[in-house]
């Protein structure tokens, strides 16, 4: 290795911090060292399916890696698969999945493009859409491609086989997923291709790919997936494990500060610039008793509040995660819940209650009903009338576990009601950071 330049060493080293697996690290360490000798920067490709409108934490795992080439100097295409996510990554999938429109995709990808610019560099960042060259393949293109690999090497991947097993039906399309993948570095020309640790087998397609065009094979970097907050799976928007980069800075602070003292340290590692060294020294600290494990934590949240909103947002958001936590107040904005005489009449009884005339016989029914609901709403209508809860078996539940609280006060009965002729407004607390201020009209 004493070919490489010291610079290129350098580069390398920084590089190849949090990743899991470099696939050929001779070869990175050779193209930083031609990259600077020929002043010319490498192209680093990472793909987003724009499957979902939000990224979130775990994006940002490789979205800080992109940002440390850039730092250097290389450039970074953000390609969004507008073309393959007609078709879904099968990656970790049991069957297909539903298809996906034009216009749901175009949507999600604009917000991609509004949120990548919270860590990426704006005038160095190259975003690109794979249907501008795999919408443009002929048939004859497509099918060229195909031969191009086996059904055997395909099937390789992990979970075809576990749906071989299973008898489980795998479409055509789904497996020419990694080929497309694969062929969005061909025209390209990628030198790294990056992706979780679950895209490896198709990050390697695409070197097979490269080959097969006569184009030298890219670096495959793999970088770990980031667990969510429940400590245990992938982070994840269908599994509610997550935390949204667009989420406001109260929410992003309040979801950090609930997470593991163990997890602290895994996001540390992969969502900050701070050194393995340090991270290890905190936590040597903090089992010794020198150290509070929480003041940790309280940094962390105001890390990932700073990147996506500022450092002014994030001492606000801590102080009043401390004022809300420690000193049991509430917080001075809540958004509110008015509820109308109207919204608590279709509740109880599902009748329209909006353009009826005076003489309307509806109309008659509607002021029995009225004077009928009296005084007092239960709990349970309050949280089903403005949907804070999905259903009302849900709703059920987060009383049975003490997730409602009216005024300060946690409500453990199902038939709890609002007495409204002592006062028509009410903080209402869900969980441990919503907080509604509820008015009632007359």
């Amino acid at each position: 290795m004493n070919e490489f330049s010291k610079e290129a060493r350098q580069q390398f080293d920084y590089l190849k911090k949090g990743c899991v697996e470099i696939i050929q690290e001779e070869d990175l360490l050779k193209r930083i060292n031609r990259s600077l000798r020929d002043k010319k920067p490498l192209k680093i490709k990472v793909g987003f399916d724009p499957t979902a409108p939000d990224l979130h934490l775990g994006h940002t795992v490789i979205l800080r890696k992109m940002k440390h080439f850039q730092d250097l100097g290389h450039d970074v295409v953000f390609l969004i698969g507008d073309f393959t996510g007609l078709i879904g990554d099968p990656t970790g999938r049991s069957a297909a999945r539903p298809a996906m429109t034009r216009e749901e995709i175009a949507r999600n990808a604009e917000t991609y493009k509004q949120q990548v610019f919270k860590i990426l560099r704006p005038e160095t960042t190259i975003i690109d859409f794979n249907s501008r060259w795999l919408g443009a393949l002929t048939s004859f293109e497509v099918i060229h491609l195909a031969a191009k690999y086996t059904v055997a090497r395909l099937l390789e991947r992990d979970d075809f086989t576990k749906r071989l097993k299973a008898g489980l039906p795998i479409s055509v399309h789904e497996i020419l997923y990694p080929l497309m993948q694969a062929y969005d570095s061909v025209a390209l020309r990628c030198d790294v291709e990056m992706g979780g640790t679950d895209q490896k087998f198709n990050l390697l397609v695409g070197r097979d790919i490269q080959r097969e065009f006569g184009q030298e094979p890219q670096v495959v970097i793999t970088l770990p997936l980031l667990e969510g907050l429940d400590g245990v799976e992938k982070m994840s928007k269908s599994l509610e494990n997550y935390i949204g980069i667009n989420e406001p800075a109260k929410e992003i602070f309040g979801k950090v500060m609930s997470i593991s003292d163990v997890l602290m340290y895994r996001y540390y590692e992969l969502l900050t610039d701070e050194p393995f060294s340090r991270i290890a020294g905190w936590k040597k600290d903090a089992a010794e008793g020198r150290i509070n494990p929480r003041d940790l934590k309280v940094e962390l949240a105001k890390l990932m509040v700073r990147d996506f909103w500022g450092t002014d947002a994030a001492e606000a958001a801590a102080r009043e995660f401390e004022r809300i936590f420690k000193h049991k107040e509430v917080p001075d904005v809540m958004p509110p819940l008015s509820i109308s005489k109207e919204e608590r009449i279709r509740v109880k009884t599902n009748i329209k209650v909006d353009s009826d005339g005076p003489g309307d016989k509806r109309s008659k029914d509607k002021t029995q009903v009225s004077e009928a609901i009296g005084t007092t709403m239960e709990i349970i209508d309050l949280l089903d009338i403005k949907k804070i809860c999905p259903s009302r078996a849900e709703a059920k539940r987060l009383i049975r576990q003490g997730g409602i609280s009216i005024d300060g006060q946690r409500i453990d009965d199902l038939e709890f009601k609002l007495d409204l002729s002592k006062k028509k407004e009410f903080i209402l607390k869900i969980g441990k950071r919503k907080f509604y201020r509820v008015v009632f009209q007359d």
